[in-house]
């Protein structure tokens, strides 16, 4: 049996708590503050989140990773072992997790809620349709795109350039052949014919704006502010100027309320928002996350892919905008990816290889001396392995040490919580024993430019960005326009510190190319691409669909 079939068995056959019992015994909250989805999953309305405001904040630890391989890193895996682990010690907790996107499901890298005895559930809920929030946003995205092109076709002030409509439309899907489309074919009363294109719907500016925004009128007002084309004299039109952000907010209402569900040990967990990591802002939202934070004494959080997007994201712009204050971040890696960093062959990880390990470790050498840059405490989590060897495992603590890090083995996996008690053993006391010094890495006054390179040289360990001038003539246009204290969201492969996916380990001499730079300025940052970094995926050759189904008891089967 496959580790995958594996973790949708352990699933299958969880015995859940009703979710109320789990609120009610865990976080203090009566079944009359929540809005029910069913036994198991139910939505917290921000009137009752909005009666913790004068609660002391909890601590809020971060869980990123080492640059992700095919042998996988289990960093929701991890985040989940550790609420479970520092729940058998005593603590109250919570993690706050992303929604899985349908694309990745169904397409290379499957779902989001851990695995083994380390999962949230339930599962294929979570990993399917959930609560539906995913679709409420890919509506009201496409509702502005409908509206967009109505505004044109019946030409209504302010008058729209159809050479410069910036708003793509969006699906939850992985769709290559949608990457670039033409609208409007046929008769005239088909509107305009023009070039447009698809997005994912979990790198959508409403998924962004969602997660990012504080309450239901901050929601309202940053939809209001999205930017959706110009004018023939190059002014900007928004989403306001549309009339679409009151509708986009009603379509939103009850997706902007945070998702409660359960570990496998019974312990809650808010599931809400889905940005991606490597073209998105990669992190929960806002909301469950300070709701969370009101909630627990101690709250892990995760951020999409290594640390050099997820993380950096989450230090830069999230914490930057919603004032929180990470305590502690713990960066998952696993002797078996770190061996691949290494040049190990991928089917040969389970012998074991110093050679490779040393050459691998830079790796994570390179993510802990980048999160240290923000000042905050970090530990390592190697997600242990049964083939992992004694020497092995000894020279990661070594490297670990001489770094001034400190390590925990972690058997989440197989042990549930019990398996990440020395994890959360070592969390708890870094916490205690480190005061979080937490910084962005870069003023809000530097120049748009500055903000590049730095992430590109202080993260990337790039040599260069390379800007070329049409671009660099955006950045300076948008400075012109009042846009130079925005952070920036960089958008790149997750495979490698590089925009080159085949440069494993911590690569150096090379720079940085620049292609594009989008406003999204409801989310309040600009998307920078770079490289060949696409905004919609493919389908891989053989897709996880394939797999999925249901069996003869009617129960999903596949998904992992």
């Amino acid at each position: 049996m496959t580790q995958t079939n594996v973790n949708i068995e352990i699933a299958n056959k969880a015995i859940l708590q009703p979710i109320e019992q789990v609120a009610q015994e865990k976080i203090g909250l009566a079944r009359e503050a929540l809005d029910l989805y069913g036994k198991h999953k139910a939505k917290i309305p921000l009137s009752v989140l909005n009666e913790l405001n004068e609660k002391p904040d909890g601590k809020l630890i971060l869980m990123t990773a080492m640059t992700p391989t095919p042998a996988g890193e289990g960093k929701t895996t991890t985040s989940v072992g550790l609420t479970d682990g520092l729940a058998k010690i005593g603590k109250k907790v919570m993690v706050a997790l992303r929604e899985p996107s349908l694309g990745p499901c169904f397409g290379m890298k499957g779902g989001a809620c851990g695995g083994g005895y380390a999962q949230v559930v339930p599962m294929t809920d979570i990993n399917l349709h959930f609560t539906g929030d995913f679709h409420a946003i890919t509506s009201a995205h496409n509702l502005l795109a409908a509206m967009v092109d109505n505004h044109l076709y019946w030409g209504h002030d302010p008058s729209l350039d159809a050479r410069h409509i910036t708003w793509r439309r969006i699906m939850d899907m992985n769709d290559r052949s949608l990457r670039q489309i033409v609208t409007g074919l046929g008769a005239a009363v088909n509107g305009f014919a023009r070039e447009g294109s698809f997005d994912i719907t979990a790198a959508s500016e409403v998924m962004a704006v969602l997660c990012l925004a504080t309450d239901i009128h901050d929601l309202q007002r940053r939809l209001g502010n999205i930017k959706v084309g110009q004018t023939p004299q190059k002014g900007f039109v928004f989403a306001k100027d549309i009339k679409a952000h009151g509708a986009m907010t009603a379509l939103l209402k009850d997706a902007f309320n945070p998702n409660l569900v359960q570990t496998l040990e019974w312990n809650p967990a808010l599931v809400h928002g889905g940005p991606f990591g490597n073209i998105a802002h990669g992190c929960n939202s806002v909301v469950a996350t300070k709701a969370a934070l009101k909630l627990a004494d101690y709250v892990v959080t995760e951020a999409g892919f290594g640390a050099d997007l997820g993380a950096e994201k989450f230090f830069n712009i999230k914490c930057r905008r919603a004032g929180l204050r990470p305590d502690c971040a713990v960066v998952v890696a696993t002797v078996k990816a770190l061996k691949l960093h290494g040049g190990a062959d991928l089917k040969e990880l389970t012998t074991e290889n110093l050679e490779a390990l040393k050459r691998g470790l830079p790796n994570l050498i390179r993510h802990l001396d980048n999160v240290k840059k923000f000042g905050v405490p970090v530990v390592v989590a190697i997600n242990e392995f049964s083939s992992d060897t004694k020497a092995e495992l000894e020279l990661v603590h070594e490297v670990c040490a001489g770094r001034g890090v400190k390590m925990a083995l972690a058997n989440h996996w197989a042990k549930g919580g019990e398996g990440a008690v020395p994890l959360a053993e070592l969390v708890v006391k870094t916490i205690e024993d480190e005061p979080t010094d937490f910084r962005p890495l870069y003023d809000d006054d530097l120049s748009l430019v500055e903000k590049v390179q730095v992430v590109s040289k202080e993260i990337y360990g790039a040599d260069n960005a390379d800007i070329p001038s049409p671009v660099l003539k955006q950045f300076e246009e948008l400075e012109n326009k009042g846009y130079r204290r925005f952070p920036i969201c960089m958008a790149k492969t997750q495979y490698s510190f590089s925009t080159d996916p085949d440069k494993k380990g911590a690569p150096t001499g090379f720079t940085v190319p620049i292609r594009e730079v989008r406003l999204s300025l409801g989310a309040e940052f600009l998307v920078v691409l770079t490289g060949g970094i696409m905004t919609m995926p493919g389908l891989p050759r053989v897709p996880a669909a394939e797999a999925v189904g249901l069996d003869a008891k009617g129960d999903v089967v596949g998904l992992f």
